[in-house]
């Protein structure tokens, strides 16, 4: 009976941080469905929209480690509870502002309180499910945030076209809302504080070069999901290949409705293969000729979704990456590393939407087809230099990982 309540309240609760998760990946995708009506509202243009949706990823990873930090002091109960509530907050001034610079500040609190979603279910996964089923309970967790990217692309372009983007970013403040009661009401506080410093936690993590590798190398592959398909597909798709809104709005999507597939097959790929990072790098490799295709070939709608679907199943590498860099180091800090881990992989996020925002801005801007191309072009570069570095470091592991995956 105390073992079938364990279990429930486990599952209770890893529900609740899988919700929050896809709350905060709408928040995420939001700016690729209302483009056009910020650039309208604020009159800015592309440079200016990159900063303000890359400074999501900023607030997001500098915020990895007070929360990692926190989530072990006070527990997940008032950290996460607070964390959805100042989302709330960062919508505020899309509704409220006149000025520019309080959206780009409330993109910056959205991104920080973001950062306890995934963080929050590292910490309830690890504490609450064996260590063996970490790679699949999260991936499982990713899966069900991605329901929330795909609501983030057609339905909510359908919903602000029907009610106005504005009446759309009201209900979601209100959903945080009533997410962070429940937060608060039903997650208990589980703290595990460690026996020695943060400090030196910390620079044990970082002086690890193999985790600091591995975490650069996935950074450089993040393109896909954070560089087009958060927000510069939709605007690519309209103006490259000339499709309508509600067409280019949803087929970024695939993307995430691939990764959704993905988190779990990827995992088991891993497991059938034996080795992670050779799982990683043929991940990556798909998605380099998938997005050569999508640059250098008119792709037929119908292609597009077969082959964002595949280059979504291959975007849930991340999953394996961080979990492979938790494994470099000794059970007690593999919390630590995985939101240090998530932190530096996210910081790209930023990087590739300022870098896509400052090429498009400089080629003519968003409506300039060749301009899209031009910065939609850094992905699948960045991609070939993240494959050619994990090969790289495969290449000093061959015996090892196949025993670890079996262990």
């Amino acid at each position: 009976m105390n073992l079938s309540k364990s279990r429930t309240i486990a599952w209770t609760v890893w529900t609740i941080a899988s919700m929050f998760y896809a709350y905060q990946y709408i928040l995420r995708v939001m700016p690729n469905i209302m483009l056009e009506d910020i650039l309208q509202q604020f009159n800015i243009g592309a440079a200016t929209f990159g900063q303000f949706s890359g400074v999501y990823y900023l607030g997001y990873s500098l915020m990895h480690l007070p929360i990692g930090i926190m989530l072990d002091r006070y527990g997940p109960r008032k950290v996460m509870s607070g964390c959805i509530l100042l989302t709330v907050v960062g919508l505020m001034p899309l509704l409220f502002a006149d000025h520019w610079i309080y959206p780009i500040a409330g993109r910056f609190l959205i991104g920080l309180g973001s950062s306890a979603a995934i963080l929050g279910v590292f910490k309830i996964v690890r504490m609450m499910f064996s260590e063996k089923r970490f790679p699949r309970m999260l991936s499982f967790s990713v899966t069900i945030g991605l329901i929330g990217a795909i609501y983030g692309g057609g339905p909510v372009s359908y919903m602000s076209e029907l009610f106005g983007y504005q009446k759309v970013i009201q209900i979601f403040a209100l959903g945080g809302v009533i997410l962070a009661f429940i937060t608060y009401w039903i997650v208990p506080n589980l703290k595990s504080p460690s026996e020695k410093t943060v400090i030196a936690d910390i620079k044990e993590v970082l002086s690890n070069r193999r985790v600091i590798w591995t975490c650069l190398f996935a950074g450089l592959m993040v393109g896909p999901l954070e560089g087009f398909a958060d927000v510069w597909g939709t605007a690519f798709l309209t103006h490259v290949y000339g499709f309508e809104g509600a067409l280019a709005a949803s087929l970024p999507s695939m993307i995430f409705i691939g990764m959704c597939f993905g988190a779990p097959v990827l995992s088991l790929v891993a497991e059938k293969v034996g080795s992670y990072l050779a799982t990683v790098i043929g991940a990556g490799i798909i998605m380099t000729v998938s997005f050569s295709l999508l640059i250098f070939w008119h792709l037929t709608s119908g292609i597009l979704s077969i082959s964002f679907v595949l280059v979504g199943v291959c975007c849930a590498y991340q999953i394996l990456a961080i979990y492979k860099a938790s494994t470099y180091v000794r059970p007690q800090i593999a919390g630590l590393t995985t939101a240090i881990a998530n932190m530096i992989i996210m910081t790209f996020g930023y990087t590739f939407h300022v870098i896509i925002g400052s090429i498009i801005n400089a080629s003519g801007g968003p409506n300039v087809p060749q301009a899209l191309v031009y910065g939609i072009a850094v992905i699948p570069a960045a991609l070939f230099l993240g494959v050619s570095g994990f090969l790289v470091l495969l290449k000093k592991e061959p015996q090892t990982e196949a025993t670890n995956i079996n262990q």
